[in-house]
Parts: structure tokens; C-alpha cells; sequence
């Protein structure tokens, strides 16, 4: 069955669980998390609440976007008081560093997934749509289609770890099996990161009382000692191979075309990234340190 049929099934079902999307974010991409608010009321329906989880300090600038489903976390509300943020020296005050004695230095990137693990234990919503602040929707799209018949959507891309692979994935996926206490494979054959993808807020839990169990200290400590992980490989691994896939389905396409990589888009290219969408992509990321203006990303867009 695919993700089509199984929305149309499960809109026909009694079962529907709570659903809030989650996005962390910072500073420097307040506009573009702006427009992904403004095209989030405009296209996606089917969840009851939105999150944003930014530091402390972001927090003033960010409660421009609060409304009546909308919510700006601090997260000092979801870390713990011994994870310290300072300016760091070493780019010249121009980055932010989070210190503490019971982990290694950790830049945004890791406190941004930290944010999104520990998010779970503090909402009521029984699934996190997770959906990055430089992400724009150009359809409509149901969070119904993370859902069938009471079970969550984990999106697992089958048979992508064999060859060589940028980035460092396979090295998240040999450090969440470490933190998870799966002793094989070390290496997962499935590839569970994406953007706009779902979690079930029960089984993030479990997973941090799993971490937790297998380590004897908190799983905040365990990763952050690591320093390589990927929250998508940690959750995909524990689901697949703690739980046994128990609770959740898999699906395999990717509802958001992301540029990952590469230069700056022109206008030429922008629009032929946008008219090769396939069919179920409902949304486009755009990386912001690649540097695409956002001023050209509203026009387009909106256009």
C-alpha cells in the first residue's frame, strides 16, 4: 500500500492520534522560518500544535511568530541547567558553544537535535512532525499521512549504506547502535534521515530510557560525549531494531525535495528544482549556509 491509500485508509479509520509539529531553529534563520510558518498555515493541516525550539537568547525574536497553534520553546526548559552557552572565542565571538563537564564542546547543529529528542517528553501529542525551519511548502499536505490505522510513519530509505556515501552516516549509524547497546549490525543497512519525517512521542522516550539503561547516565551525557550522532539514525535504529518495528509503518518517499548541497540557485535553476519535484513532494528545503537569497526563495515561492 502506498502512503496515498494508506492517507485515504486511514482518514476512514477511528483512530487518530495527537499530532504537533516541531521545528528548531536560531537567529540567523528567522526570516526563513517566518516563511515556512507563513506557508505551514497556508498548505499543511492535520496537526493541532507548532513548536519552535530556539536558545534562550533567540526566544524575544522568535515570539513574533507565536499565534494560537503556534509555540516558541526555550530550551532551557528541555536541557538540563548544567549544558552552558557562551560566545565562542575561538570564531571570534561570531558562533555559540555549548560547555559542560559531562560532555564534549557541542556546536548548534548538535543542540538543535538534543532539542528535538528531549521536545518529547515535555508536549502531549502522541506524534512529532519534524520539519527544519529552512523549509517551505508548496502544496497542501495532511499530517494524516504519517498515520495508519494508529500506527506512525518511519521513513527508512532501504539498501543505502553500501557504497561510499558523503557526509558522515555511517558513522551516526555505528554511534547510535553504540548508544542504543545493538551489538549487530553495527552498521545498518536502512538510511532514516529526511526531512519532514515523523516519530511517535512514546518511542522517543523509550529510546532515552533505553540510552539511558545500556549507559547508566543520561542519554543528554551519552550523545553529547559522542558528538557524532544523528537523531533520525538513533530513533530509525531503536524502532527497527529495539522495538521491532512495533507501533509504526515504513515508507520510503520523501515528501520534501532538499538542496543539500552544492552552489547558490539561480532563478532558472530554482525553478527547474521546483518543476522536478516528484509527485508526492509537497515542500522544498533550501540549506541556508549554501547561501540561495532569501529574498528570491518568498518571490519564487509565492510566485
Amino acid at each position: 500500500m502506498d502512503d496515498r491509500a494508506a492517507l485515504s485508509q486511514d482518514m476512514s479509520s477511528k483512530v487518530r492520534l495527537s499530532t504537533a509539529i516541531v521545528t528548531a531553529s536560531y537567529a540567523p534563520d528567522f526570516e526563513r522560518c517566518r516563511l515556512l510558518c507563513e506557508t505551514l498555515d497556508r498548505y499543511v493541516t492535520g496537526a493541532d500544535h507548532h513548536y519552535i525550539l530556539v536558545e534562550g537568547r533567540d526566544v524575544a525574536l522568535f515570539r513574533q511568530l507565536e499565534g494560537p497553534g503556534r509555540t516558541v520553546v526555550d530550551e532551557r526548559d528541555l536541557l538540563p541547567r548544567w549544558l552552558h552557552v557562551i560566545d565562542d572565542p575561538l570564531s571570534l565571538f561570531r558562533r555559540r558553544i555549548w560547555l559542560s563537564w559531562r560532555t564534549k564542546p557541542l556546536r548548534g547543529w548538535h543542540v538543535q537535535q538534543l532539542r528535538r529528542i528531549a521536545i518529547a517528553a515535555h508536549v502531549p501529542h502522541e506524534v512529532l512532525v519534524y520539519i527544519d525551519s529552512d523549509v517551505a511548502f508548496l502544496k497542501p499536505f495532511d499530517c494524516r499521512r504519517f498515520q495508519r490505522n494508529g500506527h506512525v510513519r518511519l521513513f527508512r530509505r532501504s539498501d543505502a549504506m553500501g557504497g561510499w556515501l558523503p557526509g558522515n552516516q555511517k558513522v551516526w549509524s555505528q554511534n547510535a547502535a553504540e548508544a542504543l547497546g545493538i551489538s549487530a549490525p553495527v552498521i545498518s543497512p536502512y538510511d532514516y534521515i529526511a526531512t519532514l519525517i515523523a516519530w511517535r512521542s512514546a518511542s522517543a522516550r523509550d529510546m532515552c530510557a533505553r540510552i539511558e539503561d545500556t549507559h547508566g547516565r543520561g542519554w543528554i551525557e551519552v550523545l553529547g560525549t559522542t558528538r557524532k550522532f544523528s537523531e533520525c539514525m538513533l530513533y530509525g535504529r531503536f524502532v527497527d531494531e529495539v522495538l521491532d518495528g512495533d507501533g509504526h509503518f515504513h515508507g520510503a518517499e520523501e515528501f520534501c525535495r532538499v538542496h543539500w548541497l552544492g552552489h547558490a540557485m539561480s532563478d532558472e535553476e530554482f525553478h527547474d528544482f521546483v518543476a522536478t519535484m516528484a509527485p508526492e513532494q509537497v515542500a522544498i528545503g533550501m540549506q541556508s549556509f549554501i547561501g540561495t537569497d532569501l529574498g528570491r526563495i518568498r518571490r519564487l515561492v509565492e510566485a
